[in-house]
């Protein structure tokens, strides 16, 4: 399981706490936000089997998926992913996508261009009041990505997001750059195709309705653009503009999300079937049942210690785009190539996750890991595999922690004016 490191954390979300904050270039998706880490994974002997959960066809609910993706030759494991379909608003005009990764850790649907070639000429895209087009830029630790802002009808399930702005990556690439205010932010290269991502686009449904509040009043978060013909330049933005979390602008089952996976054999399954639900309390079927409750900030962040390492870290993420454990310990054998740990044997680490706020509430989560290197090159779901960033103030909890579990992200409802529900993570 070679190492082919994406980090899918935007660091808009860490705007605001931009001293703890180099953090949010790293993770799954996004941050501000884009979360997810993910590696492509070689090597290793015996298989396993399917897993499932149970699946629903209610309308609030869509089934995700973990397994092989034949939209690259990259190996990349602990991808879930489900379909999403896109229209012109208030159109029957529309154009299905499947293989979109499900991202804990940001904000918003982005497509790559190529994916959503049916429906792409007839979006209408996002302009500023001279007439200029809107363009986003989102920064990963290994990378950004930068295409343009576009509305459409975004639809999961029996729900429906109406006229919405979306990022579609990759497609002002032949005729405006990326200025370098965006690309000056990473290190990594362009990752505006199908290939780079390892997935048709990202579904951000994290516990934030929009992708960047601080662009609001700020233009210097290298984030939003206003192009002309040939030149960019950054650009505050309204709410109502940026690249929003569909979930929140859905007209019911909006107040957060239930991710359900099932449990899976240590060593790791073929394929994963999961079931993403919409909503917490609203029908029968997403009513609230987690033994722990955590407050988050704004971008979802908790208050994480690692315990039995040498490292200890300020804060922490769950992260269904993030394709292992990631966190820095030094004590901890690492594979050839370096991101991803090989101890021997198999170990475990601990870590002390509370409420950002500071307050009592407080539980201990174990992850179990395994050698990278012994891990079945047949499966694509793993509940053991865990890397470093090495960033040793950041616990990021990707996919493996979700294995096995109900896990709840309640919104922002006070931020998006439709409640005063505090953001919060449950399991």
């Amino acid at each position: 399981m070679r190492s082919e490191n994406r980090f899918l954390r935007r660091i808009c979300a860490v705007c605001v706490v931009i001293a703890t904050a180099l953090l949010t270039g790293c993770g799954g998706g996004g941050s501000s936000g884009s979360g997810g880490s993910s590696s492509s994974s070689s090597s290793g002997s015996s298989s396993g089997s399917s897993s499932s959960s149970s699946s629903s066809t209610a309308s609030n609910q869509v089934t995700v998926t973990v397994a092989k993706s034949a939209l690259t030759s990259t190996r990349t494991p602990n991808i879930p992913t489900v379909s999403v379909t896109v229209c012109v608003p208030g159109t029957s005009t529309c154009q299905t996508i499947g293989n979109i990764q499900v991202d804990t850790m940001s904000y918003g649907l982005r497509l790559v261009n190529t994916a959503a070639s049916a429906v792409l000429g007839s979006l209408s895209a996002e302009t500023d009041s001279s007439g200029n087009a809107i363009a986003e830029c989102s920064v990963f630790a290994d990378g950004y990505t930068w295409g343009s802002v576009r509305r459409a009808d975004v639809k999961i399930a029996g729900e429906t997001a109406s006229n919405i702005p979306i990022g579609i990556l990759g497609d002002m690439d032949s005729t405006i750059a990326a200025p370098s205010s965006c690309t000056s932010r990473t290190t990594g290269s362009s990752e505006n195709t199908v290939n780079a991502i390892g997935a048709n686009g990202i579904l951000g449904i994290g516990v934030a309705p929009y992708d960047c509040p601080t662009c609001v009043t700020t233009a210097s978060n290298g984030t939003y653009y206003s192009c002309g013909s040939s030149t960019c330049s950054q650009t505050t933005m309204a709410l109502t503009s940026q690249v929003a979390n569909p979930v929140a602008n859905f007209t019911s089952d909006n107040n957060g999300i239930i991710l359900t996976m099932p449990s899976i054999d240590t060593s790791g399954a073929v394929s994963a079937t999961g079931t993403l639900t919409f909503g917490i309390g609203t029908q029968s079927n997403n009513t609230y049942s987690a033994s722990h409750k955590f407050g988050t900030d704004s971008s979802g962040n908790v208050n994480s210690t690692v315990l039995s390492s040498t490292s200890a870290s300020t804060f922490g993420f769950f992260d269904s785009g993030s394709n292992g454990y990631f966190f820095d310990d030094s004590t901890l054998a690492q594979c050839s190539g370096g991101t991803w740990y090989c101890p021997s044997p198999t170990t475990t680490r601990s870590v002390t996750v509370s409420n950002k706020s500071g307050s009592a509430a407080s539980a201990t989560v174990t992850m179990t890991i395994a050698s990278e290197s012994t891990l079945s090159t047949s499966n694509y779901a793993f509940n053991d595999l865990a890397g470093t960033l090495g960033l040793s103030n950041v616990m990021d909890f990707g996919l493996p922690f979700f294995y096995g579990k109900t896990v709840y992200f309640g919104y922002d409802t006070a931020t998006a004016g439709t409640g005063s529900q505090s953001p919060y993570v449950a399991y």
